[in-house]
């Protein structure tokens, strides 16, 4: 059996497998929302009617990259199943926030939406309050 480094206890190997797992669901999440984003930008998505609606869902339908997105959704959730499997549900909840932060930074990478001295704060809490769950 291979010995632990001194002061790392197997405590902290789940604990960072933990957050690695979410890490691997919310960038899923982050770049399935991307593409949504981007392909509904491209179509009418001025929706008044329910003829219109269902008009519009089998537009988005018929884009590939829909279905890349939706696989990637699907992925997130069964690594957030096998996360809620092993760590309780306010701690995997509070870390999964990153999310949120993920999504705010690829929004203004990849579709120039702006961030805000609000929004930045708020990211900022966001981590501020994702590092005192992980260390408590």
């Amino acid at each position: 059996m291979e010995q632990l480094p001194p002061g790392v206890t197997i405590m902290t190997f789940s604990i960072l497998a933990i957050i690695g797992l979410i890490v691997i669901t919310d960038l899923f999440d982050t770049v399935g929302q991307l593409i949504l984003k981007a392909n509904i930008n491209r179509i009418d998505a001025q929706v008044r009617t329910l003829k219109e609606a269902i008009q519009f869902l089998f537009r988005l339908a018929r884009i590939p990259q829909l279905w890349a997105s939706l696989i990637l959704s699907l992925s997130s959730l069964l690594v957030w199943l096998f996360v809620l499997s092993k760590a309780d549900l306010n701690v995997a909840y509070s870390i999964d926030s990153m999310r949120y932060i993920f999504i705010a930074l690829a929004s203004s990478v990849f579709l120039k939406e702006k961030i805000g001295v609000m929004r930045t704060s708020g990211i900022l809490a966001i981590v501020f309050g994702i590092i005192l769950v992980t260390l408590s």
